[in-house]
Formats: C-alpha cells, sequence, structure tokens
C-alpha cells in the first residue's frame, strides 16, 4: 500500500467549483482507498494497493499514466481541464522538512512550488537574484521550489507576478507549508 498525494491547481477558485465529497468520491470511483481531502484548496489523500514506486520516490512512468488517469477522471465529472502534481507521502515528508526558511517567521508566508515540468522550476529559481530579500526569497529544492514572502506583500510580489505567467499555469501549483503539515498530520507514516 503506497500513500499519494494530489494537489490539484485551481478549484474553488474562478468559477469551478467542487464539493470536497464529490472530489473524494471520484478518487474512489477509480479504485483508490483511504481517500481524505484537505481543505477546500484541492488536496486529495489516497492509498494504491500496488505500489509505483521502485525508490523512495515515484517512478515517473508509472506516474505520468497514474496522472494522466486521474486528471481524467477529474475532467470527465467535472467539466473543467483538470491537471494536478502527484507526490507521494514519503517525499513530501521529505520536502516539508527541507523548508529552508524559517517557517515561523512573523510577518511572512511559508510556501512550497509544485511542478509536473522541472525545467519551470528551475527557470523559475534563476530569479531569485533579482529580487529583494526583504520582501521575498526563493530557492529551488529537490523538485519544488521553496518561496518565503511578507504578508503586506503578498501576491504583489515580483515573484509572485513572474509564477503566475501563462506558461507555468498548467505546471505549477503553490502551497503554504502550513496546508503541507496538515496533509501529513492525516499521512500516516
Amino acid at each position: 500500500m503506497t500513500r499519494y498525494v494530489a494537489l490539484l491547481r485551481g478549484i474553488n477558485v474562478n468559477g469551478i467549483t467542487i464539493a470536497m465529497s464529490d472530489l473524494a468520491d471520484t478518487f474512489r470511483e477509480l479504485g483508490f482507498t483511504d481517500v481524505k481531502t484537505v481543505l477546500a484548496s484541492g488536496n486529495v489523500i489516497f492509498s494504491i494497493d500496488s505500489p509505483l514506486v521502485d525508490t523512495p520516490l515515484i517512478n515517473k512512468v508509472d506516474a505520468a499514466a497514474l496522472k494522466a488517469r486521474i486528471e481524467a477522471a477529474l475532467t470527465a465529472r467535472f467539466e473543467y481541464e483538470a491537471w494536478i502534481v502527484l507526490v507521494d507521502a514519503e517525499s513530501l515528508d521529505r520536502i516539508v522538512r527541507s523548508y529552508p526558511f524559517d517557517a515561523d517567521r512573523d510577518g511572512w508566508h511559508p510556501y512550497v512550488m509544485f511542478s509536473s515540468d522541472p525545467g519551470h522550476l528551475s527557470e523559475l529559481a534563476g530569479h531569485a537574484k533579482e529580487l529583494d530579500a526583504t520582501d521575498e526569497r526563493i530557492e529551488l529544492g529537490h523538485g519544488v521550489l521553496y518561496w518565503e514572502v511578507r504578508k503586506a506583500v503578498g501576491i504583489k510580489s515580483a515573484f509572485s507576478k513572474k509564477s503566475a505567467k501563462l506558461k507555468y499555469r498548467d505546471t505549477t501549483t503553490t502551497r503554504n507549508l502550513h496546508t503541507l503539515h496538515k496533509l501529513l498530520e492525516v499521512t500516516p507514516g
């Protein structure tokens, strides 16, 4: 039994409304077990009986097939162009523990950006030297991009504007580190 987290992008915003119970039902209909949703922003934890791992990281070929299967089911059921980033629970734990900044820094948001295209993360990480460190910082991690930003700046930050470009929309999704902690709390192991 292997646990995964599917991070959906763009639901319950911009007119795409999905009830978490319906989302969970979709994953169950795909044959997954121990399905749980966390918050209403598109975080689904689930198990599959046949592990898709040959290392602690997901086997890329099998992960691509699993990702495509889930996206197709979501698109069919909810009538929107769905896409997800898929992370195994063990990797998510490592990602959270590796957060390089002070996650409890007063007045700051701690974020982790995930992507189904590692090249996009590298490209975005290339903007690190352009950022004003008094407002925000980014650092490339293993398969993610870590970001901290002052709450007062938020979505008006230089990095937020760069990462919001259309070319990144279908491949990246960002989660607050506190949300990721909640995901790990309901993910055994």
